[in-house]
């Protein structure tokens, strides 16, 4: 199975991880390491979680209050955002509906 990270999601964990290092020096790059495991679990066990909303997934972070959204479209996982969970989901319900393989 392939992952494709859209851009958008790449910036919203760099945004994340500046956040973080902010807050506390380090804590920036555990919170790159937990979305790196979330990934990795994903890749393992694509269907592990169950459809959210129009075939779409989400799979919490460990230790931080994030998701990664993502579909499963035949041999390729897009993620479409790496998000906090308190963000409306209008932000990546419009990235759904506008992305075409």
């Amino acid at each position: 199975m392939n992952i494709k990270i859209l851009q958008c999601a790449e910036a919203e964990i760099a945004a994340a991880m500046d956040y973080y290092n902010a807050q506390y020096p380090g804590l920036g790059y555990e919170f790159a390491f937990e979305v790196k495991e979330s990934i990795d679990r994903i890749l393992s066990f694509p269907t592990a979680w169950p459809i959210f909303v129009d075939s779409t997934r989400k799979s919490h972070i460990h230790r931080f209050p994030y998701g990664v959204f993502y579909k499963v479209h035949k041999e390729t996982i897009v993620v479409f955002g790496v998000m906090h969970l308190m963000q409306p989901p209008e932000k990546w319900e419009q990235r759904v509906s506008e992305y075409s393989e």
